[in-house]
């Protein structure tokens, strides 16, 4: 049963139709040589949402531009070469692919656009090489350039104020969610005696959402609503958000021992203590007083127990359970705060600090260099073996092959396997050619009027305009749809005949599973060895953290970290759904909550490192172990060996043990406490009289200092 469209979509297609007719319109008036391309572009930047649409114009705009200037730069250089254009060919798409895949903001948009531009512009340039002329390559590029703009602005022109759908409103309804969901996860956490394991999954995808809206917020400053004023809040709010994942999962696991360990209760204080922190982080924005959240911190500073040589396992499960509790109130006071900033930007009131607000950039995100390089050189392998059939042949419409190899191959090359969805591509297109035949030699030279040309398009795409708002529908609609747009393009070459037709849609599904080929051949992974190389980069960024000069942001390490578990978390649904849970990449994921834990504890250590060498006290030795476990032994081992255990327990001992300022020691004490944990749950509980005894061994093991005296 076919769904009708809802009053959104049919609003969405209407306009974007109304754009790509007044790019039509004006494209004739102005008297551009290929007018179809315009209403072709203005469809392609076509988005229900206002402010990705101004985005993705900029975007696309920018790459024209890095395209035109390829185009009259490489072309005449190469085009008498034919295995040099094919290399050359090949090198660009490849180049700007890998450029585009290094970004996982919708600037990406920019170097994608600069790599299939040249395909789309020279490639047809170059069909009948007898009335090619070098000299006029500039004004071909110069011509194409100019109807991709038309159709980019009078796109952005109608979606920006014919009742405009801004972006603010989806992002704020989106961070409202994720503040709703935190606040009854932690409710869930801190009144509760029993914690299971059901909610790991509740932070891999809290975690997705939150990655998902940092990417999504990129497109806020080029809004229509009020909160793009506050776009560096939405920013730093998405920060604090990545940083609770970490702190709730600690003190989940926390909790879970002490309640263990003491017959599911806690001290009547703590208990009291959690109650509090509850009912405060419910009332959420609402409570507008700071001095609550200072209350709740004192309090947190005098239950903490004093640590000292004699401390045993759960004072220090305590004290790292506190500092957990601090920066809970921390981050949720600072969302608060920011959430009624936001409040003010929506009133067209500038808040105050906005432009100052601290935030974390967006290419600190993870990518997968390998599969980045192996997508661009399958791109590049269908693109010179296609230019290479296109000229052994020489057949003149086959310049549809390349051009439409290459794009596919960059439009899909996001996915972890992009086979089935080219396939899909592939067969979308072969329905398409007797709709662009039919309109091609049939309707359009019945249109004697740019009326009649209106009526005859508008019921074909009004009607699949609707599915293009929906990423599900909209990912067969689209080669459907911009196939018979393109085709349109013939009418403007004078080619719109039967023979021409018909050898440009053979060549078009020539490109397209030459696209499906290539990818199959280069560019096809497994969810598992995707998932554990994902994990080794996240070790690999957690072993640098040991030999690091200055100790990192906290706030950088943990959305870097959280932004991998996002990445992990469909991949690891789909191997635990296809019976892949035994494999060795998705066991090491398992824990990888556990680590990124690991690696904020080694941060924070990292930050007390130069107060506590004025203390003679050191942390370098016992990061450094944990760099070299994180970079050589954990990917051979299932479990950390119990020599850094003991470098763990000497260090906790010698915290413990030393005299001066309490602070420092008591927040490297937490540390180290956490690092313990998460890398030892099943170990015995630290004990100072059996450390002690160890540390009494080591020193009567080492030989004596053989330095004769000075006489």
């Amino acid at each position: 049963m076919i769904k009708l469209p809802d009053r959104e979509e049919f609003i969405f297609s209407l306009k974007s139709f109304v754009g790509a007719m007044m790019a039509l319109y004006l494209a004739f008036r102005i008297g551009l040589p290929r007018p179809f391309w315009a209403p072709l572009t203005a469809y392609v930047v076509s988005q229900p949402l206002a402010g990705a649409v101004r985005s993705k114009a900029l975007y696309r705009v920018i790459g024209t531009i890095i395209g035109a200037l390829a185009i009259v730069t490489l072309i005449p250089t190469f085009v008498n070469y034919t295995g040099m254009f094919a290399l050359v060919m090949g090198g660009w798409f490849g180049f700007c692919l890998f450029m585009s895949l290094m970004d996982r903001t919708p600037r990406s948009y920019a170097f994608l656009l600069g790599g299939y531009t040249v395909g789309f512009v020279a490639m047809p340039a170059l069909a009948d090489m007898s009335t090619f002329n070098i000299s006029g390559i500039f004004d071909v590029a110069l011509a194409r350039s100019e109807e991709i703009i038309l159709g980019v602005l009078c796109s952005t022109l109608v979606h920006s104020l014919v009742l405009p759908k801004g972006i603010g409103s989806v992002i704020l309804k989106r961070l409202d969610q994720v503040l709703s969901d935190g606040q009854q996860w932690v409710n869930n956490i801190l009144t509760s005696a029993k914690t299971g394991g059901e909610s790991r999954m509740d932070i891999n995808k809290l975690a997705l959402i939150i990655t998902e809206l940092r990417i999504m917020s990129t497109h806020l400053p080029y809004d229509t609503d009020n909160v793009r004023w506050t776009s560096n809040i939405v920013r730093s709010m998405q920060d604090r958000f990545s940083t609770l994942v970490p702190v709730l999962s600690a003190i989940e696991d926390r909790l879970h021992v002490l309640y263990n360990s003491n017959q599911g209760t806690l001290p009547d204080e703590w208990q009291k203590l959690l109650t509090d922190i509850s009912d405060w982080i419910a009332r959420g924005a609402e409570d507008d007083r700071p001095e609550n959240a200072i209350r709740l911190r004192r309090r947190i500073d005098r239950i903490i127990p004093v640590l000292n040589s004699e401390s045993h396992w759960e004072d220090m499960l305590l004290a790292n359970l506190g500092t957990e509790l601090y920066r809970l109130v921390d981050i949720c006071e600072d969302c608060f705060d920011l959430r009624r900033k936001v409040d003010i930007g929506l009133k067209g009131e500038m808040p105050p600090n906005e432009m100052r607000e601290p935030k974390v950039s967006t290419m600190t995100l993870y990518v997968d260099r390998k599969l980045a390089l192996s997508s661009a050189f399958a791109t590049a392998m269908s693109m010179i073996v296609s230019c290479l059939f296109w000229a052994a042949s020489g057949w003149p419409t086959g310049f549809a092959a390349p051009m439409m190899a290459g794009m596919y191959c960059m439009f899909f090359s996001t996915f972890d396997n992009p086979v089935p969805i080219l396939k899909t591509q592939f067969y979308c297109t072969l329905l398409s050619s007797p709709v662009s035949g039919i309109y091609l030699l049939w309707l359009l030279p019945s249109a004697h009027s740019f009326e009649m040309l209106m009526l005859l398009l508008a019921p074909f795409l009004i009607w699949f305009g609707t599915y293009l708002s929906k990423p599900a529908t909209a990912v067969k609609v689209i080669p459907f749809m911009f196939t018979v747009l393109a085709t349109l393009t013939m009418f403007d070459m004078d080619s719109a005949n039967m023979t021409s037709y018909i050898n440009s849609q053979i060549s078009q599904a020539i490109g397209v599973g030459s696209a499906a080929i290539f990818m199959a051949i280069f560019r096809t992974a497994s969810v598992d060895s995707l998932i554990r190389r994902l994990v080794h980069s996240i070790w690999e960024d957690i072993s640098r953290l040991g030999y690091a000069v200055r100790a990192p942001s906290v706030v950088a390490v943990t959305v870097k970290m959280v932004d991998g578990i996002s990445l992990l978390a469909p991949r690891l649904a789909l191997a635990t759904k296809t019976g892949m849970a035994d494999h060795p990449g998705v066991m090491a994921a398992t824990n990888i909550l556990s680590d990124l834990r690991v690696g904020l504890n080694m941060t924070r250590l990292l930050r007390t490192e130069t107060k506590l060498e004025h203390q003679n006290l050191s942390v370098r030795p016992v990061l450094e172990r944990l760099s070299e476990y994180y970079r050589h032994e954990k990917k051979t081992r299932d479990v950390a060996t119990e020599g850094l255990l003991d470098e763990i327990d000497m260090t906790l001992y010698r915290m413990a043990n030393a005299t001066g300022p309490h602070l420092q020691q008591s927040q490297a004490i937490a540390a180290l406490t956490g690092i313990r944990r998460d890398l030892f749950p099943d170990a015995l509980p630290y004990s100072p009289s059996s450390v002690s005894f160890r540390h009494a061994e080591n020193i009567r093991q080492q030989p004596p200092d053989k330095t004769p005296n000075n006489p």
